[in-house]
């Protein structure tokens, strides 16, 4: 695995209290979204900043957003450049744990075998640590969150897609090409096994923020009039809860028959690893968190004698910059990769 050095060295005393002590970049990049957060070596956050991706752009586009953003955030907390020590980034896809190159970034187009880490290294002169942004919430969850004190859970994000970070005896699961845990490709109907799916995969179309967007295009009476069509095209599914709180029959038909699918996969996944505890974060949770985890527990409970905790995370959109931050405070406990540097 690419090396873990660079963390953030500890401060003490007086340089506690100096803005221009040693600090770290913590990124989460989402299909749709990043977030910047600037903190000193303690883990104290001093600064943030959000853009919307320009995933149109492109890698190149996205790499050089990235980088512009980091330098704006460093510029705007008034720090010196000199005393970055490290930056850490989820991103919405796999990293090889090999190479630290980006494999693909689901839903972002056009994002295959990208060293984005080696550009930000060569353009900050530190260390840069990737991962998949699942797997950054989830060791954010372990930290600070409801999964404290719990080795062996797993952790599952709803938003745009569909992600998932695996921890087993304490550490992070990443498997062997690092995409352990994505279960956007997971399939729960064997007939269609050789079907072809769009790169988001078979659950992934039933269950997410773009196929409730795509499927509620279909409510014949959403309540927002014309504003719902507008939603669904730029995969937001706020409108379909919306309609759901409103007592829209057709909402609340197809909320709970997503949340059913996500039952069954979670109850697949607690087969394969008999986890302490299945933890859900993520912009669809929000919609209906009561709902979702009634479901989810009576689907997981009618199959297994000895169902695990079912919980909402407790650090909702903060989870990833945690995750982040702990990998640059601590990046040899989880085996942080190491962008640029190969084993």
């Amino acid at each position: 695995m690419a090396v873990a050095s660079g963390a953030l060295q500890p401060l003490s005393g007086q340089d506690q209290d100096s803005k221009n002590a040693g600090y770290g970049v913590a990124v989460d990049m989402g299909a749709s979204h990043l977030r910047f957060v600037l903190a000193t070596a303690d883990g104290t956050i001093r600064t943030e900043a959000r853009e919307h991706v320009k995933a149109e752009a492109g890698p190149a586009g996205v790499i050089a957003q990235l980088r512009d953003g980091i330098a704006s955030l460093i510029q705007k907390s008034g720090t010196a450049q000199a005393d970055l020590q490290g930056i850490a980034i989820g991103v919405p896809g796999g990293v090889d744990p090999q190479s630290g190159k980006v494999i693909d970034a689901n839903n972002v187009p056009g994002w295959r075998e990208v060293d984005m880490g080696r550009a930000l290294e060569d353009a900050f002169g530190v260390p840069v640590f990737l991962d998949n942004d699942a797997n950054m919430a989830a060791i954010g969850e372990h930290w600070r969150g409801v999964a404290q004190g719990v080795d062996n859970f797993v952790f599952i994000a709803l938003g745009t897609g569909i992600g998932s970070g695996v921890f087993v005896n304490g550490r992070i699961c990443r498997g062997r090409s690092g995409f352990a845990g994505e279960l956007f490709r997971m399939n729960l109907d064997w007939t269609r096994w050789n079907e072809d799916f769009p790169d988001t995969g078979y659950l992934e179309a039933h269950v997410s923020g773009v196929a409730l967007a795509t499927e509620g295009r279909k409510l014949s009476n959403t309540g927002n009039g014309s504003e719902s069509g507008t939603l669904a095209q730029t995969r937001d599914a706020r409108y379909v809860f919306e309609a759901l709180r409103q007592g829209n029959p057709q909402a609340q038909a197809l909320v709970e028959n997503s949340f059913l699918i996500l039952g069954v996969a979670a109850a697949n996944v607690v087969s394969m690893l008999d986890p302490e505890m299945v933890v859900f974060n993520g912009g669809i949770v929000k919609g209906a968190p009561d709902l979702l985890i009634k479901t989810v527990e009576k689907v997981v409970q009618r199959i297994h004698p000895k169902p695990p905790m079912i919980r909402l995370s407790t650090l909702e959109d903060k989870a990833q910059i945690w995750g982040a931050l702990y990998t640059l405070l601590h990046p040899s406990e989880q085996g942080a990769i190491r962008a640029g540097v190969a084993k």
